[in-house]
């Protein structure tokens, strides 16, 4: 199939690009021993996931439904946290995960005994590793509270104060530095707290971490330092990073896991929509096939301005429009670009960086179908991966 072939609205992988990622992802885990793993919650095109498994380690879980896709499409390790499971999923997730991570003591006491179950049954053919998620309470968030893990009021890990009196709950001993002992079956700490952030917001939070929690780094096997790594991004400090993760290997013996979402497709997609109507009120108005509500919400959101190939800042070009789409929703703005022609009923407009949080995200509000999903193969063809119908729209509703 050719570019112009496509169906609109058409989400489009481009296989070179998301290659490029990989082999930086790759080429990180050669060089410091770490652990890379995609967090399907950014990006599940799982078509995508035999490729995506020849450079990194594995998968990242949010729950039983991302951790069955890991392990069915991967393969490979498949690592979950949810802020609470079900005991109905926990049931499954124990069979399918190498990592649990436990968000409270709570949730660890409750669930301990399926994960030690799973092991005394499966030996060393598949063995269960408990982590627990810490809140280092050090944000580095600057404008985005809902994306902050470190907020005030958090409920994502638990605080120095809360961790200890859990343990004190479970009446572990205290030590000579006034720690506690771990559980001898936790063998992991977690913390995440980034968003789309460079390497020093990372090292300032592990340090602000190891503060408080260095006793307890000493207990245990791994650490898992989370997402929002923005790793393949133009200018990232990776060698900082690097300096990082040598240093948590050296000092405390551990293995170290990464798990970026965004940094694995970044620029790595695209959404092609075909403008449908142009209407005028005080501007002109374009009426779009895709849509911020459905099918890039993170424009509204984040808010996020999605890059338009071919498109400018308004009022940097000739020809200055507000981009929206099909929907009755007032706001389903995309927002006002310019260009330097006149756009046209039927033409194509292709906004980058459309891989992440997309296609993960997006709904079928008022009946908008969804986009269909392509692959820009690495020889200029383009080949489509699924197309969805008016049955996945009845499909979800009863």
């Amino acid at each position: 199939m050719k570019w112009n072939e496509l169906p609109t609205p058409c989400y489009v992988v481009n296989q070179k690009k998301l290659k490029e990622n990989l082999i930086i992802l790759h080429n990180l885990e050669q060089d410091t021993g770490c652990h890379v793993l995609l967090a399907q919650k950014a990006f599940s095109t799982y078509a995508l996931y035999p490729l995506i498994g020849q450079y990194i380690s594995g998968t990242t879980a949010s729950g039983l439904y991302e951790a069955r896709l890991g392990a069915e499409e991967m393969g490979r390790e498949n690592h979950v946290f949810a802020p609470a499971y079900k005991d109905s999923d926990m049931e499954e997730l124990v069979t399918l995960c190498d990592h649990v991570i436990f968000n409270s003591f709570a949730q660890y006491v409750r669930h301990r005994k399926k994960v030690a179950a799973q092991n005394a049954a499966s030996g060393t053919e598949h063995r269960v590793s408990i982590g627990l998620r810490i809140n280092p309470e050090y944000s580095t968030q600057e404008g985005h509270a809902i994306y902050d893990p470190c907020a005030p009021g958090s409920r994502l890990g638990m605080t120095r104060e809360a961790f200890e009196k859990g343990l004190a709950g479970l009446g572990m001993r205290r030590q000579e530095d006034g720690s506690y002992e771990l559980p001898e079956d936790v063998e992991g700490l977690h913390f995440h707290t980034l968003c789309e952030q460079d390497a020093d917001d990372l090292e300032c939070t592990f340090y602000a971490f190891e503060e408080q929690f260095a006793s307890y780094l000493k207990q245990v096997r791994w650490l898992n330092l989370g997402g929002g790594h923005h790793i393949t991004r133009p200018g990232y400090q990776i060698e900082r990073l690097k300096k990082l993760i040598g240093y948590i290997r050296e000092t405390y013996g551990l293995a170290v896991y990464l798990e970026p979402g965004e940094a694995v497709a970044l620029n790595a997609g695209y959404l092609v929509t075909e403008v449908c109507d142009i209407v005028h009120n005080g501007m002109d108005i374009l009426i779009l096939d895709a849509s911020a509500a459905c099918h890039m919400p993170d424009v509204l959101e984040m808010p996020y301005r999605p890059p338009l190939r071919d498109g400018f800042a308004a009022g940097e070009q000739k020809y200055t429009y507000r981009l929206s789409s099909l929907t009755c929703l007032a706001g389903d703005v995309i927002g006002d670009y310019s260009f330097t022609h006149e756009i046209q009923i039927g033409d194509r407009l292709v906004f980058e960086d459309m891989a992440i949080y997309s296609m993960v995200k997006n709904n079928t509000f008022n009946g908008i179908p969804l986009p269909s999903i392509a692959m820009l193969r690495e020889d200029g063809e383009v080949e489509m991966l699924k197309q969805f119908g008016y049955e996945d729209f009845k499909g979800r509703l009863s």
